[in-house]
């Protein structure tokens, strides 16, 4: 694919001099003028770009990524990462995790390498691209699915990439402790994020936040301030309103997001998210996280993805239910999670399949989960 084109717009956008970009899910890209984005007249902010965010748990909203905003994110990388170098593009360019590739290389003034995605993730096609790679230092971005792809009966050209890159950051989903273990173990230098499009992607690094980026947790929720934090949605003036603020702190006006996930601090002060407010289950009076199903599934032996949701019950109101990607039986799956999980917590339903449906960001599509462990509720 030839990204020249689009990466030349992006430069012209994050210099200031150019319109802001709008990347298409094919890879092409629209231009926007600042007149057309509905910021104040008298705003001095410059948008670069215009992403969609996931789509994952509703209608997908574009979200304003400004200069500062973008400059500030790959700033507060670089120093967490230890440097700069050249990238291996593995995600789709319409959301933030792929833009973000393409961008904090225009800042380091390295050139990028798009992985052929026309046959889908495939190992063969990450280990094809990450050999394209010429610097010392190399990073790349991915999604937990795609790790568990490389590292399921891995071979050795591919295990020796991925020990090649000075950093492989994972987030845009909950990752199984035990790929975790078995990455780090392999000899894997994995770095998990958490964030999103509205703070330009990844903001916490293994549970710290970037330089200049302010964590709380207010009321359970998490929220993320400082100069990463996104203009707004174009287009929804008052869900930008409703979703950001601004307050002043030590003299100076922050700009915080407040997230729609549940987390908490460690004794270190490391962010533990806990999963989404919208995925507690009510099951018989009992309030259930998702995430802490989540957690206990993927120790069980043979698990290799869980995915967690509520489903409608006439008896208990909601139940717990759970697609699952696995080598174990569902009688060793459940013998597992008996063992592991308080009674409340073990799924009701279960639905095992070779992979999770995804969306197009690699990300798990949480509706066509829903849609078919109700269905497999309802008939049994």
């Amino acid at each position: 694919m030839n990204i020249e084109p689009l990466l030349k717009a992006l430069s012209e956008a994050l210099s200031g001099e150019g319109p802001a970009v709008q990347i298409a899910p094919d890879g092409s890209f629209t231009l926007i003028p600042q007149s057309e984005l509905g910021l104040p007249a008298d705003s001095d902010t410059e948008i670069a770009a215009v992403v969609l965010t996931s789509g994952s748990t509703g209608t997908p909203k574009r979200t304003m990524l400004s200069v500062e905003s973008l400059a500030a994110s790959s700033v507060g990388t670089a120093m967490a990462l230890q440097g700069e170098g050249q990238w291996l593009l593995a995600l789709p360019m319409n959301y933030v995790a792929g833009l973000q590739v393409l961008v904090r290389s225009l800042f380091a003034g390295t050139r990028p390498w798009a992985m052929d995605l026309s046959g889908g993730f495939t190992p063969e096609a990450f280990t094809e691209g990450a050999l394209e790679l010429t610097d010392k230092m190399r990073f790349t971005s991915l999604v937990p699915t795609q790790l568990t792809r490389l590292l399921n009966n891995p071979t050795a050209e591919t295990l020796t990439v991925l020990r090649r890159f000075n950093a492989i950051l994972l987030g845009g989903g909950p990752i199984n402790p035990v790929l975790l273990e078995a990455a780090r173990g392999a000899g894997l230098n994995v770095v998990t994020t958490y964030g999103m499009s509205e703070t330009c992607g990844g903001a916490v690094y293994d549970g710290v936040p970037l330089e200049g980026v302010e964590l709380a947790i207010r009321d359970g929720r998490v929220w993320l301030g400082g100069p990463v934090v996104a203009a707004g949605y174009l287009g929804d003036a008052a869900l930008t309103q409703a979703s950001f603020f601004e307050e002043e702190h030590d003299g100076e006006m922050v700009r915080w997001y407040e997230s729609g996930d549940l987390g908490e601090l460690d004794p270190e002060g490391r962010l533990r998210v806990l999963g989404r407010v919208d995925d507690v289950i009510i099951t018989g009076g009992l309030k259930v996280s998702a995430t802490a199903v989540t957690d206990g599934l993927h120790r069980v032996q043979g698990v290799r993805e869980a995915f967690v949701v509520p489903v409608p019950s006439a008896e208990w109101g909601q139940q717990v239910a759970a697609m699952v990607v696995a080598s174990c039986s569902e009688a060793e799956l459940m013998a597992g999670a008996t063992s592991i999980l308080e009674p409340h917590l073990v799924p009701k339903t279960v639905v095992f399949v070779s992979e999770l449906p995804l969306l197009a960001n690699g990300k798990p599509d949480r509706s066509a989960i829903l849609a078919t462990l109700a269905d497999a509720a309802q008939a049994a």
